[in-house]
């Protein structure tokens, strides 16, 4: 990709979460979103996300699209950026309008950019391969056409719990079309999607910002001109309007792969990472197997990890349970 102007980097903040819910509710029904969260006492996966943006492109232009229900977590997490780098939805409403709105920050600043979407939830063992593959994978792809570039991975098992693209023919900057997305197959499904050459759909792409805006309005038509309204208002407004928080109100949950990119297979394509330690941590089970696969804590056991491998804050210190730990104590005291 050769880039004309300044690359940026996006990382999705604003999920809730709830596969994982049973590993991070406390017993009194406190809920910590799997971002805000750590393996085994670690740096939260937003912070690994941020640290992995850093590597790709330049700290000033590393965004996070986060929701305001969730700012007692991000906030801390957050202050090293530029205020207005930090995006923040009324509400989380699925991860195709987070995409929007964030698309819709950036272009007002750079209408040339080119973006990579990082999502914040997720664990990758081989932090430095990963961000030189897609870094380098990003400057040398031309992203010509109106679609997306995938990061797939290559895949190390059979795991039934994650999506997988199907790739087709090459294309000449080394890039393969996507032939078929397939979501969650069981494990002879999965085991004979590898042995076509299936990879691993993690969900990191990127785009020209002005070609995905066109693919999000050839799919979403009225929601991309109702927030594209909003927005503007918003902006008018020096930040103060309503508009976003009103046009929120009414906005279904929508999931990019599945309403955006599904569908438009032959607009896309895929570049594939080596395997790398890269896990979306989507389940408990998925969690246990991190866990043990990387010597994290390698004696842990399905149903149950035990404590201290998860606390939910400082102030909920005894409340321990399965694999992952909250941030925010680290925060509060770092």
């Amino acid at each position: 990709m050769r880039m004309r102007q300044r690359p940026w980097a996006i990382v999705l903040a604003a999920g809730e979460g709830t596969r994982l819910a049973t590993l991070t509710t406390s017993d009194h029904g406190y809920t910590v979103p799997k971002q805000f969260c750590s393996l085994n006492e670690g740096p939260s996966l937003l912070q690994q996300a941020l640290h992995r943006a850093q590597r790709i492109v330049p700290w000033q232009q590393v965004c996070a699209i986060v929701a305001r229900q969730h700012e007692r977590h991000w906030q801390n997490s957050l202050r090293l950026l530029p205020a207005k780098n930090v995006i923040v939805q009324p509400r989380n409403c699925g991860t195709a309008n987070g995409v929007l709105l964030a698309l819709l920050h950036v272009l007002e600043r750079d209408p040339l950019a080119h973006i990579v979407f990082l999502p914040a939830d997720h664990y990758v063992h081989n932090e430095a391969l990963l961000a030189e593959f897609v870094r380098t994978a990003a400057r040398s792809v031309t992203g010509s056409r109106g679609g997306a570039t995938l990061i797939g991975i290559e895949p190390d098992a059979a795991d039934p719990d994650l999506g997988y693209i199907v790739p087709g023919p090459s294309d000449d900057d080394g890039t393969r079309c996507v032939a078929q997305f397939v979501e969650k197959p069981n494990d002879t499904a999965a085991r004979a999607l590898i042995a076509r050459g299936a990879v691993w759909n993690s969900f990191i792409f990127w785009s020209k910002a002005a070609a995905l805006l066109a693919l999000l309005r050839s799919r979403l038509p009225d929601i991309v001109e109702g927030m594209m309204s909003a927005f503007v208002r918003h902006r008018e407004g020096d930040g103060r309007s309503r508009s976003l928080d009103e046009f929120y109100e009414h906005l279904a949950v929508i999931d990019f792969s599945r309403a955006v990119i599904q569908g438009t297979e032959s607009a896309h394509r895929v570049s594939t990472a080596p395997a790398c330690g890269w896990t979306d941590l989507g389940t408990p089970r998925s969690v246990v197997q991190a866990l043990r696969k990387f010597g994290l804590a390698p004696s842990v056991s399905a149903p149950s990890i035990p404590a201290p491998l998860l606390n939910l804050s400082a102030r909920q210190s005894s409340e321990v349970s399965l694999g992952m730990r909250c941030r925010e104590q680290f925060l509060i005291t770092g």
